[in-house]
């Protein structure tokens, strides 16, 4: 700040001069502290609260607090700064550009994903750029979904300076290279679940997270439906009473999809879909670790899991059951049962659009899709995309509905569960 030709007019005042003068006979000894005030309230005047204008009080008035200071240690330059304050709503809505997404992998829940943003404002969320390992691929995924910028390696797309937020779409093992890659790039990302393939791999991705200083969060898209955020609500307030037992059952017939059953694509029921019945048990107990851990399955030939039942055991007498499959149809759905009644989740519990709370049904619908999708409600991927907006504009670097912890919980007792029915992967090795 150049204060000859700044009109900072407070220092060409009478006192300040006598300020000035007093300070050089050091009439108060060697000064220590200083401390200067300046609040008034002005959130009713456009030029103070408006970003397009601006606004904010650091710029309007606490300039005048600053130079102040600066004036009395005679304008020498500090050791150290740091600030804390509060935002107003109205400011970090027009204060921020959209978030731009970059697209890691053309698969189909690339797709959906990317059809699932397109729902939302685009003045809040753009994409920018995909990147596919076959280049072919990833510019018939780009002119589908109209998107800039087309990349044939991962590499090329974490070097773009123009990407705020990467979301990773790969097959589960290529999370954790994928993830490193993107996150050693100053990128923030958002990976589908599960994180990882194990324990270990989640704590190395949360390391890099926290080393890069960058955002990281597990895309487990159901924690932030609207109807996940009111079973949150119901719980806090105690509709049901204490919550003594949850069900949670995910079935599908995959055994035709080799993501889904083949080893070296890190198949199998728990990771694929029964990571959705356990997240969500763990949800409603509030991410308490359970006591006891009970598993029984039943192995492919492809040494994955083709079915497994998991039975939680928690503090003060609660229990959990899960059951998924890949071999069959199962009602897919979950239930809360509480001391004064019942939460239900109907069919399909791992993208609900309706609850059903003491016998009374309130439904969520989810916006309609642009394009067909790949599976059942994907547009509601867009919750999980607002959340990292969300945290992302206020610098967070994790979700507090799904935290790095909630991750890794989610992961150990998978661990557990794999490792009680016998499936074991070439990465719990390493």
């Amino acid at each position: 700040m150049d204060t000859n030709s700044s009109a900072l007019w407070s220092r060409c005042f009478p006192v300040y001069t006598e300020v000035g003068r007093l300070h050089e006979e050091d009439a108060v000894g060697d000064v220590k502290l200083v401390k200067a005030y300046f609040g008034s309230p002005q959130l009713h005047i456009p030029c103070s609260v408006e970003m397009g204008l601006g606004g904010g009080a650091l710029l309007d008035i606490g300039v005048y607090c600053l130079q102040y200071i600066l004036m009395v240690f005679k304008g020498k330059r500090t050791k150290s700064v740091h600030a804390t304050g509060v935002l107003l709503d109205s400011v970090c809505e027009v204060a921020i550009m959209a978030i731009r997404w970059g697209i890691c992998s053309a698969g189909k829940i690339s797709h959906d994903f990317t059809v699932a943003l397109k729902t939302l404002p685009q003045e809040d969320h753009q994409v920018v750029a995909v990147a596919a390992r076959n280049l072919q691929r990833a510019e018939e995924f780009a002119q589908k979904h109209n998107i800039p910028t087309v990349y044939g390696s991962y590499e090329e797309l974490a070097q773009d300076p123009n990407i705020d937020v990467v979301y990773v779409g790969t097959i589960h093992p290529h999370h954790l290279p994928v993830g490193i890659l993107l996150m050693n790039a100053k990128k923030n990302v958002l990976i589908e679940k599960p994180l990882a393939m194990n324990l270990r791999e989640v704590h190395e991705l949360v390391a890099t997270a926290k080393m890069n200083d960058v955002f990281l969060m597990e895309a487990v898209w159901t924690r932030f439906f609207p109807a996940s955020l009111e079973i949150s609500r119901l719980l806090s307030q105690e509709t049901v009473g204490e919550v003594k037992m949850v069900r949670a059952d995910f079935g599908v017939p995959l055994l035709n999809t080799p993501r889904s059953v083949e080893k070296e694509l890190g198949g199998g029921a728990l990771l694929d879909i029964g990571i959705y019945c356990l997240q969500f048990v763990l949800m409603v107990y509030g991410g308490e670790k359970p006591e006891c851990i009970q598993a029984t399955g039943v192995c492919l030939d492809t040494g994955v899991d083709e079915s497994m039942v998991i039975t939680l055991k928690f503090s003060r007498g609660r229990l959990a059951v899960c059951t998924c499959t890949v071999a069959v149809e199962l009602p897919n759905d979950a239930i809360i049962n509480g001391t004064k009644g019942a939460i239900r989740v109907p069919a399909h519990m791992w993208c609900p659009t309706s609850l059903i709370v003491n016998g009374k049904e309130t439904p969520y619908p989810v916006p309609e899709p642009y394009l067909p999708l790949n599976f059942i409600n994907s547009t509601g991927m867009r919750y999980e995309a607002e959340e990292v907006r969300q945290c992302v504009l206020k610098g967070l670097k994790e979700s507090s509905r799904m935290s790095h912890a909630d991750s890794a919980l989610l992961a150990e007792i998978m661990d557990e569960a794999r490792r009680q029915v016998g499936v074991v992967y070439s990465q719990d090795h390493q």
